[in-house]
């Protein structure tokens, strides 16, 4: 074990020397326990430290880091980390040391000087803690302040990933202190109606709540100054309750902004409607590096019917609702108000790995050459966005991200260079006009042939043939080009229709061989064939691709 642990000290070692030998050796991921009180995630998990190995790093695991999160061990090991019992040695040893919750001061005091930390930092909240960490010279990437607008980071988003957790979690725990059934029921037994959820923000956390409680059964509604998430609340089968006031809340990054007021009184209005009308409330209203907004206030619990449930996502900010306790469930008016701080690792597993599959992806980001040594390019927009000290100096917060470059005009050009092509300026018009009245003639006489010398069978179908192209084209020109597959499907389908016709030249069958256009009925026999492909496999086709949209 001991020759294990000093193995993965070397390359730290070697680096920090600085010799251009050393620069090439695989630099070390370290992984503590964390040791603030109730959390039982874990930074990495062995299926992603194999992954780690394979993108050239090694790997230090301290013992009994996974215990709380059902990981063992013998897991890690399995996988191809080191277990290191001491975690001082691991802090020390380690040139990369992954994190959850942010390092407290003795932690820091632990580091390696000129290490690297990935972390949740939240360094608008923690000044004394960036103090420490760039007196210990460290590059410190904060997973918080991943610029979440860039669509290449959301691989890296454990604010998203978290926050889906604890909105799922939140649901669960509601369901728990609620009295009664999510979905409604017609038992002999008598009718039990289904609950009422109002879940005030629409964030991930909220869309994940608001998913699993209709999923359960109950009748949601949803509430959010962000006016643009309303088809997401819809979509997953919600209510969006619109506050009677008009203004626009989106902050930027994702997440809502202050509102007025005037805004905040009309929502306060709504929230008091809703709370004598519902059983349970979820609140997930936060502002970055501000306190949580006070949603509910204690009349607002007061008029709640007795046995209904308030679940405080925000209550480790301090809380939507004024009677919130912070870690704690507890029952006031009758109203059970829960509060608790852990809800991300009440679910300690599934949390776990989707937070250590985000490392993963940003340490492929930072170690492109797979050789197992990071390079924290500030160029690149995610890279910068992160990092909130290089080597000892404060680097945060970062510039806004570079916009990309607007896409080139159209050329206003285009339209005279096509009456240029006519080599006559205005004069295309008419010219397109004759055109149109040659062809209108020439379809005419053409018509006029056919019918002075078909007979009249002929005609009446040939008039039906005609007026089927033309309706049939109309249907498929007006078809929306973004639908064109599924429609397109059934509508080869539809024109199958064909098909009855060829069921007339066919019959009776018996007498096919004595006939003279025996040629036709054979040819009418094979277009049932065709059209009979055409029409099963078109519905075929749509049922397949509706499936994709289907739970």
């Amino acid at each position: 074990m001991q020759a294990d642990i000093a193995t993965a000290a070397q390359p730290g070692q070697s680096v920090e020397s600085g010799s251009p030998e050393s620069a090439k050796l695989a630099q070390s991921i370290g992984v503590p326990c964390e040791i603030f009180p109730g959390e039982k995630r874990v930074a990495t998990v062995p299926e992603v430290v194999a992954k780690l190995i394979k993108l050239g790093f090694t790997v230090a695991v301290q013992s009994g880091a996974g215990a709380a999160a059902n990981i063992s061990d013998a897991d890690y090991q399995a996988a191809g980390a080191s277990i290191v019992a001491d975690a001082s040695q691991l802090w020390s040893t380690a040139d990369i040391v992954f994190k959850v919750r942010p390092p407290t001061a003795d932690e820091v005091a632990l580091m390696r000087e000129g290490g690297t930390l990935i972390s949740f930092i939240w360094p608008a909240q923690n000044p004394e803690l960036m103090q420490l960490l760039t007196a210990k010279k460290t590059t410190v990437l904060a997973i918080d302040a991943l610029p979440r607008t860039l669509s290449r980071a959301q691989k890296m988003d454990a604010l998203t990933s978290q926050a889906g957790v604890a909105g799922y979690r939140a649901v669960i725990e509601a369901a728990n202190a609620f009295g009664r059934f999510f979905n409604g029921q017609i038992t002999a037994a008598g009718k039990v109606p289904p609950a009422k959820v109002f879940i005030a923000g629409a964030g991930v956390a909220g869309l994940a709540a608001i998913g699993t409680a209709a999923g359960l059964g109950a009748i949601v509604r949803a509430n959010d100054t962000r006016a643009e998430v309303a088809d997401q609340v819809v979509s997953l089968g919600g209510e969006f309750v619109k506050v009677d006031y008009e203004e626009e809340g989106s902050g930027g990054g994702g997440y809502a902004k202050v509102m007025s007021e005037g805004f905040q009184q009309a929502q306060r209005e709504m929230y008091a409607k809703q709370a004598k009308e519902v059983d349970i409330i979820i609140t997930t209203a936060l502002i970055p590096g501000k306190p949580a907004p006070k949603l509910i206030t204690a009349e607002m619990v007061r008029s709640m019917k007795p046995g209904s449930v308030i679940v405080d996502m925000a209550a480790e900010q301090g809380g939507n609702c004024e009677l919130t306790e912070p870690g704690h469930s507890v029952v006031k008016h009758g109203v059970t108000i829960v509060g608790f701080t852990d809800l991300v690792s009440r679910l300690a597993m599934q949390s776990s790995t989707l937070y250590a599959t985000n490392l993963f992806r940003l340490s492929e980001e930072l170690c492109k050459t797979k050789d197992g040594v990071i390079n924290v390019n500030m160029e690149d927009d995610a890279i910068r966005g992160l990092t909130v000290t290089k080597d000892g100096a404060i680097t945060w917060p970062a510039p806004a991200p570079k916009q990309a470059p607007a896409p080139a005009a159209a050329k206003p050009a285009a339209a005279p260079a096509a009456k240029k092509a006519h080599g006559h300026g205005e004069a295309s018009a008419p010219m397109a006009g004759s055109k149109l009245a040659i062809v209108f003639g020439v379809a005419a006489a053409l018509f006029w042939l056919i019918g002075a010398n078909a007979p009249k069978e002929f005609m009446s179908h040939f008039t039906v043939f005609v007026l089927a192209c033309f309706v049939g084209y109309m249907v498929v020109w007006n078809v929306k080009p973004a639908l064109h597959t599924p429609l397109m499907s059934v509508t080869n389908a539809i024109s199958s229709i064909i098909a009855i016709g060829a069921l007339v030249q066919i019959s009776p069958i018996a007498d096919a061989l004595d006939r003279p256009n025996s040629l036709i009925t054979w040819v009418a026999a094979a277009g049932i064939v065709l059209t009979a492909i055409n029409m099963f496999g078109g519905f075929a086709v749509t049922q397949r691709m509706l499936a994709m949209f289907r739970k």
